[in-house]
């Protein structure tokens, strides 16, 4: 497909899904190459579902999914690994393969690459590791780390695969305020030295408006909001009204703690 026809890099066009419910309602949005996207909201509004028609995990009942400036809504399977190639996931669990090391796991994605010998896979595992600050952990396992290293190991395995897009299911759920600060640092530095485009679904709004250009907010499967992170404080729809004030009487409780 011309780019001129889908211009930007990943977009949903009237896009609708639905399970017993409706999950996602008439929802538009999209991400230009380099750029990084923002999709908030409470649980159970659609974020991660949209993850899975990036992917293609999951098909829309109606609309259009666009990645890497092709529409993927009716691909095969064959052709959307062609896609995958370009555009991979971060799970929130890291996915990591237990009964591998950390650098175990990383070469496990480099296998496939004819175009490298054994000495050049070592290599790129060991700068991988460098580029996320886990050298000292490439001969441990899974079960050795905490989840935040084993998210920083998730993202530097995704990077083995040289791909154009990272999607981030939750990257800092259910990790310490110190490791947070080191993966949106991470992802930050990502961003700027390899020009990666990215969607970063998440419920911490400190994430968002450090790392993020664009925001959308999903409320019961509607896009309320969708524009720069700049503008969102702006937003009087009530329900982002309620959002950023939870937000802020949270950041004020851990302040008064400290």
């Amino acid at each position: 497909m011309p780019e001129d026809e889908f211009p930007h890099y990943i977009e949903f066009r009237h896009v609708y899904k639905a399970f017993d419910r409706p999950i996602l309602t008439d929802v538009n949005f999209f991400v230009d190459a380099g750029q990084t996207l923002a999709i908030i909201g409470r649980s159970g509004v659609g974020k991660s579902v949209s993850l899975g028609h990036i992917m293609g995990f999951m098909k829309p009942d109606k609309g259009q999914v666009i990645v890497a400036y092709q529409d993927i809504t009716h691909m095969a399977e064959a052709e959307l690994r062609r896609i995958r190639r370009k555009v991979t996931m971060v799970f929130q669990s890291g996915a990591l393969f237990d009964s591998l090391t950390v650098g175990e796991n990383i070469l496990f994605s480099l296998e496939l690459r004819e175009d490298y010998d054994e000495q050049n896979k070592e290599d790129v595992v060991n700068g991988l590791l460098a580029m996320v600050d886990l050298a000292h952990v490439r001969d441990l396992y899974p079960a050795d780390l905490s989840t935040g290293y084993k998210r920083a190991v998730a993202i530097a395995r995704a990077l083995a695969a040289q791909p154009e897009c990272i999607l981030y299911d939750e990257p800092t759920t259910m990790v310490d305020p110190i490791m947070s600060d080191d993966l949106i640092k991470l992802m930050l530095r990502l961003k700027r030295q390899l020009s990666l485009t990215s969607i970063v679904v998440t419920h911490d709004l400190e994430l968002m408006r450090r790392v993020a250009d664009t925001v959308m907010f999903l409320y019961k499967g509607d896009a309320i909001y969708f524009g720069p992170v700049s503008e969102l404080d702006k937003c009087e729809h009530p329900h982002v009204r309620q959002f950023l004030a939870m937000d802020r009487v949270e950041i004020s409780g851990k302040i008064e703690e400290e």
